[in-house]
């Protein structure tokens, strides 16, 4: 029997490769008793674009952790890390969470304003996983502290913008609206070629009262009065793009409004093009080919509700073992009342692992006892 372990993490519990190696220890003791009936069990660890995303690629496809010394969302440096991991033998790819440079974890709650924070540091990975010889990216943009409309990545990446005077603008979110031109004389040639891929689940387009500083300002600090600043600051940058550059204005596409602005940065002036998340991870680890050889597909996440079946990633893999006849299983650590129908069109079976009012700082005890006491009581039906 051939079993595919494609976990989620549990979230401030195990990570996505801690819980794919408990659901393997979980069976491997199940199998204890008869040795020759083993499984031959393969674990991907999958994330979906956010936290995790470069540890679940390092450790689905192997490649290495490069750490960073960049610029940070306020004036300070940060150290940040990216993976550099090489699919099927092929060119390499760098795999970079924005959140490493630029998150709002890395500014104090007392500090926290989106006029003041900066992408540049995003812009500083990049540029050095181009030196490294990376002409491929996978990037994830979630929990981002800014409000920049990427210009901070850009100038980072050697694109210029200026005042009505002819004065490099600053590149924080306070400075969108002085912006008047943008050059690209200077910008980083090696950007020629590359192709981004951009882990975004959500569908904001980038100004407007759906658009990023009205939907996600306020949980990075910004007043209603400055809202309304960020808000004008990224429609200006827009207009000075249609008009900079020779391309379509891509301020209202799904995502542009996604982590500040940064969705619309890579698609507006790196051809970027914008993913599900999970979708995005599936793909770049092989997973899809890796369920259709299998015989039997677990999955699972820390919670179980109504999020589960909106593209994440345990919902995705069920959805694939469907795709192919495949028993997907789920293994979580709770399931949400309201999540009764969550799973039901694409999960055969859903099994929460952690006892009601037990904490999850022993879920990888729970999940293991979970799965060895499943394949004892089924391993001979499966």
């Amino acid at each position: 029997m051939r079993i595919v372990v494609a976990m989620d993490s549990f979230k401030g519990s195990l990570t996505s490769l801690d819980a794919g190696c408990a659901v393997q220890r979980g069976i491997e003791k199940a199998f204890l008793p008869i040795p020759d009936q083993t499984p031959v069990v393969k674990v991907f660890p999958l994330a979906d674009g956010g936290e995790g995303t470069v540890a679940a690629l390092i450790g689905s496809l192997g490649g290495t952790y490069e750490t960073v010394k960049v610029r940070g969302p306020l004036k300070g440096q940060v150290e940040a890390g990216y993976g550099i991991v090489s699919p099927g033998n092929g060119p390499a790819v760098a795999v970079i969470e924005m959140s490493a440079a630029a998150g709002l974890w890395l500014v104090p709650e007392k500090e926290r304003n989106p006029l003041y924070t900066t992408t540049y540091g995003v812009g500083e990975l990049i540029l050095h996983a181009l030196l490294k010889g990376c002409r491929k990216f996978l990037v994830g943009i979630g929990g981002s502290a800014t409000n920049d409309g990427g210009v901070g990545m850009l100038a980072a990446l050697g694109f210029e913008f200026r005042d009505k005077m002819g004065r490099k603008t600053g590149i924080c979110g306070k400075d969108l609206n002085c912006i008047f031109t943008i050059h690209t004389e200077r910008k980083q040639s090696l950007l020629d070629g590359c192709t981004f891929r951009v882990a975004c689940d959500v569908n904001n387009p980038l100004c407007g009262p759906n658009g990023a500083a009205y939907v996600f300002g306020p949980q990075k600090g910004a007043s209603p009065s400055e809202i309304r600043l960020l808000d004008k600051g990224l429609a200006n940058l827009a207009d000075v793009a249609s008009r900079s550059t020779a391309k379509n204005d891509y301020r209202n596409v799904p995502g542009a409004g996604a982590a500040g602005g940064l969705g619309y940065a890579f698609i507006q002036f790196l051809n970027g093009k914008l993913e599900s998340g999970a979708g995005m991870i599936i793909d770049a680890i092989g997973l899809e080919n890796e369920i259709r050889n299998a015989d039997l597909v677990i999955t699972g996440e820390g919670r179980m509700d109504d999020q589960t079946a909106m593209g994440k990633a345990p919902w995705e893999v069920a959805r694939l073992a469907g795709k192919y006849g495949k028993k997907a299983i789920a293994f979580c650590g709770s399931i949400a009342p309201s999540a009764s129908c969550a799973w039901k069109d694409h999960f055969d079976l859903c099994i929460p692992v952690t006892p009601p009012g037990a904490s999850l700082e022993r879920a990888s005890e729970w999940l293991e006892k979970a799965v060895c006491e499943y394949f004892k009581t089924k391993g001979d039906s499966l």
